[in-house]
C-alpha cells in the first residue's frame, strides 16, 4: 500500500458540547477515490470538515505527515479542494470566472487577467470537466448538471493533493450523478485523493476505491465496498437489505428492504 497522504488519529469532536465523532482513526493514500457514507447524523459532514481543517478536533489530522491545523488557512487552502453541500452561486458570474475562484490560494486575484499558469490551470479544470462551451455565460442561467460540474471544475482548478466533496450529487438526475462521479473518478486516477460523502451505496460500491463507515460517530468499516458495505454492516448500520451482484470493475449493491 502506499504511504499514507492523510492520516486521521483518535479524532473525536463535539459541537456545541454535544460529543459528534468518537476516537476515529483510519489513513488514506493517494490517487484513491473514497467514499463517506453512513445513516443520517452519523458525523460524515463533521469528519469531512474535521479533516479540511475547518473544525477542531482533540486527536489529530495530518496531511503528508503535518498537523492540519500547524498550517495556515491559506497553506489549507492548497492542500484541500473543498466542495461543500449544496454549493451554490447567486451571482451572474460567467462560468469562466467561477472556476478561476479555485486559483485563488495560489495568489489570482482577478479571473479576468489570470497569469498564464493559473489560466492554464483554469483550462485544465474546465476540458476535464467538459464545460469549456458555456465558459463565457452566466453560471445563473445553467441548468443544475452544468452548474455542478462548474462547481467541481472549480475545485478540481485548485490542484490540490486532496478534493473532499459533500454530496456532490444531491439533486441531480441519474445520468448527471454518473457525470459527476466519473469526473471525480478521473481525477483521483489523475493522483489526487478524493473523498465523497454520499448516500447513494451503489454509486459508492460503483466508483470508490475504499469505503468508510460512519455510525454514530464511530467508524464502523474501512475498506473495499465488497467488505466495508458488508450484509452484516448493512443490516446493523443502515438496518437495510441488499440485492449484490459482481462484475469485473466492482461490486453492485442495490438496497432492496429493511432489514
Amino acid at each position: 500500500m502506499s504511504p499514507a497522504l492523510i492520516s486521521v488519529r483518535n479524532v473525536s469532536v463535539a459541537l456545541a458540547g454535544r460529543p459528534i465523532l468518537h476516537d476515529v482513526s483510519f489513513e488514506l493514500p493517494r490517487q484513491n477515490l473514497v467514499a463517506l457514507v453512513g445513516p443520517n447524523g452519523a458525523g460524515k459532514t463533521t469528519l469531512l470538515r474535521t479533516m479540511a481543517g475547518l473544525l477542531r478536533p482533540s486527536g489529530e489530522v495530518l496531511i503528508e505527515g503535518k498537523r492540519v491545523h500547524d498550517l495556515s488557512s491559506a497553506q489549507r487552502a492548497l492542500k484541500f479542494g473543498y466542495l461543500p453541500q449544496g454549493h451554490v452561486v447567486h451571482w451572474p458570474l460567467p462560468a469562466h470566472d467561477v472556476v478561476a475562484l479555485g486559483r485563488y490560494p495560489h495568489g489570482a486575484t482577478d479571473p479576468s487577467r489570470l497569469p498564464q499558469a493559473d489560466e492554464a490551470a483554469v483550462a485544465r479544470a474546465m476540458q476535464a470537466t467538459d464545460i469549456v462551451a458555456f465558459g463565457d455565460r452566466p453560471v445563473t442561467e445553467l441548468s443544475g448538471g452544468e452548474r455542478s460540474r462548474v462547481a467541481l471544475a472549480r475545485v478540481l482548478a485548485v490542484e490540490a493533493p486532496v478534493v473532499v466533496a459533500d454530496e456532490p450529487t444531491a439533486y441531480l438526475d441519474p445520468r448527471h450523478q454518473l457525470d459527476v462521479l466519473q469526473l471525480l473518478r478521473k481525477a483521483a486516477d489523475d493522483g489526487t485523493l478524493v473523498i465523497v460523502v454520499t448516500h447513494d451505496l451503489g454509486l459508492a460500491a460503483r466508483f470508490a476505491d475504499a469505503v468508510l463507515v460512519m455510525s454514530d460517530g464511530q467508524l464502523a468499516a474501512h475498506g473495499p465496498a465488497r467488505e466495508a458495505l458488508s450484509e452484516q454492516v448493512l443490516a446493523e448500520v443502515f438496518r437495510v437489505q441488499a440485492f449484490r451482484a459482481e462484475r469485473d470493475d466492482g461490486a453492485v449493491i442495490v438496497p432492496w428492504s429493511a432489514a
